[in-house]
């Protein structure tokens, strides 16, 4: 098992890596928690696979867990959608000596976390990742929350979990599609912060992928990201969002439907690819090696024909890096860094998007 700290300014909790944790679930949350009772959120997909294990496992320390579950996908982070699930919890007789347990990929995550932040005015989160995805980024850094209308994300609320649990054996049942869109944070973690790890994947053999070790690297650069801007004020942890303002805006115009966070995000990488090349001096051959790379792991690169593009530009204004209505547009100069820019305009980000 590895182990990573994440330290931020006002709290530190672990990141558990490796195989056969599930079983131990119930060993590594008493270590932590001294609670009796919890909450298990998952969706209707993932507790079917692995809800009964934990729930085993938790019973062998003396953990009474309620399941409650939500229908899969984004539809499902939602106001509405976490008030019942804290009803449910009420009704169960958990209380604010309980906790709460998040069983699945980054849309229960953040679900979960949103729902320990609020529940009793605040409990603690344990959150055990299903998707690669989910391990490499979503589940580190405490940002909880559900969707408006208006964008993803735009209700929320910072809320650190108590423990990760990243249990690699589960990645093996998980189909190429969504194994793929875990990627797409991975390369983006390259492409900001760590040159030679780009550099590994395009040399990696993808039938021999040693997972723990890689998703270590990913937990310890955003841990390191985020040790100092814990609450996203700094202007350091932005950093993240590369790709993602082009990639939230793909997603809220296709309605959450027919493509993942990871596959928009990979053709946001493009679209801040060729922004970064105009406005910070990314080489183009620097541009060129991101497309390939995320085509090497089956990543889309173009903009499906299908996509309202004014629907796009609507969701940028509601991009939670726009403020006072300035455009904060994240770009890389070259593989391995990246900086936030004041002076990426509407029209760029326009044609950055046609050339999609």
């Amino acid at each position: 098992m590895l182990t990573v700290e994440i330290r931020s300014e006002r709290h530190s909790y672990r990141a558990l890596v490796g195989p056969s944790l599930l079983e131990k679930t119930g060993q590594l949350i008493a270590e932590k928690l001294p609670l009796t009772r919890c909450a298990i959120i998952s969706d209707t997909n993932v507790a079917p696979l692995f809800a009964e294990r934990i729930r085993k496992s938790l019973a062998a320390s003396r953990i009474d867990p309620v399941l409650v579950t939500a229908p899969p996908g984004e539809k499902s982070k939602t106001l509405h959608r976490a008030g019942l699930i804290c009803e449910q919890m009420l009704a169960s007789g958990l209380d604010r000596q309980s906790f709460v347990i998040g069983l699945g990929g980054g849309v229960i995550g953040d679900l979960s976390g949103f729902v320990a932040a609020i529940f009793e005015r605040g409990v603690p989160h344990v959150q055990i990742p299903t998707t690669l995805l989910a391990m490499v980024d979503s589940s580190i850094g405490g940002k909880t929350g559900v969707n408006a209308g208006a964008g993803k994300n735009l209700i929320g609320a910072v809320h650190q979990p108590t423990l990760v649990i990243d249990d690699v054996d589960i990645l093996k049942t998980l189909p190429p599609r969504e194994l793929n869109q875990g990627f797409a944070e991975i390369i983006k973690h390259a492409i900001i912060a760590d040159t030679e790890m780009f550099r590994e994947l395009d040399a990696i053999d993808r039938t021999r992928i040693d997972f723990a070790p890689l998703i270590r690297r990913n937990v310890e650069i955003k841990a390191r990201i985020i040790a100092n801007d814990e609450r996203d004020q700094k202007g350091e942890r932005v950093m993240l969002n590369f790709g993602h303002t082009v990639g939230h805006g793909i997603e809220r115009a296709l309605d959450y439907k027919g493509i993942s966070h990871g596959e928009a995000l990979s053709i946001g990488i493009v679209a801040a690819g060729a922004i970064s090349m105009k406005k910070a001096g990314l080489p183009p051959e620097q541009r060129d090696s991101i497309v390939d790379l995320l085509g090497k792991f089956e990543l889309p690169t173009k903009l499906p024909t299908d996509v309202p593009r004014d629907k796009i530009f609507d969701a940028l204004k509601f991009d939670k890096k726009f403020e006072r209505g300035e455009i904060r547009f994240v770009v890389t100069p070259k593989i391995g860094s990246a900086y936030l820019s004041p002076d990426v305009t509407m029209d760029e980000i326009r044609a950055a998007v046609d050339g999609l």
